[in-house]
């Protein structure tokens, strides 16, 4: 999947949501996902966990692209997590364990971190990669007995950390947040325009 305008990056990621953030600073860029053991190591804290996966998922799209021959574009790599009581909350199997994060989740404060991460080559051809995080603290209200059951009916929550969409019906959850609302969607932009100013990224490609 390719933007109108010539690409300038290729986002390491599937996830729509990133595409159109990217869209939104006027990036044009090219598509290329990879799978990745994303399980946590043992002893690793939540903010190295998500540099480290921001960071392999640039490296290792980068690598792929090489080798088939593509043209040379930065990559860039992002990872989000929910973070409680020092706990990892990834993406719910099911209704049941979307439940569970709930009952940790309903009239608290949690953090959201979510890292990016840019792979460049340098003057002799070898990978390098740099990273940023964000750190955004949001507080959910009480949550109502069945609320998460009927959450999880509508397909919302599958494919979320911590199991909600800020940008979607999950909204509904949010009493506040203080740090970067693009950092719980998915892709911080401020830590993002900061790494693709580095690479020789430029923005507000189509920009009025």
């Amino acid at each position: 999947m390719t933007d109108t305008a010539s690409p300038v990056l290729c986002l390491g990621s599937a996830s729509p949501r990133r595409s159109e953030l990217l869209r939104q600073i006027g990036v044009p860029h090219c598509v290329r996902s990879v799978e990745l053991d994303e399980t946590v190591q043992p002893g690793e804290a939540p903010a190295d966990y998500v540099l480290r996966l921001a960071a392999a998922k640039a490296l290792a799209v980068q690598a792929a692209r090489s080798a088939a021959g593509a043209q040379s574009l930065p990559v860039l790599g992002a990872d989000t997590t929910v973070t409680i009581d020092a706990a990892v909350l990834g993406k719910p199997r099911d209704a049941a364990e979307l439940v569970a994060m709930f009952a940790q989740l309903g009239g608290r404060e949690h953090e959201v971190l979510s890292a990016v991460a840019v792979a460049t080559r340098d003057a002799d051809g070898a990978p390098q990669v740099r990273t940023r995080l964000s750190r955004t603290r949001v507080r959910f209200r009480a949550i109502a007995p069945g609320e998460a059951e009927t959450y999880w009916a509508t397909g919302e929550p599958r494919d979320k950390a911590g199991g909600y969409g800020i940008q979607g019906l999950g909204a509904v959850f949010v009493e506040s947040i203080e740090g970067s609302y693009s950092g719980v969607v998915g892709l911080p932009l401020a830590e993002t325009a900061a790494l693709l100013r580095e690479a020789g990224v430029p923005m507000w490609q189509g920009a009025a």
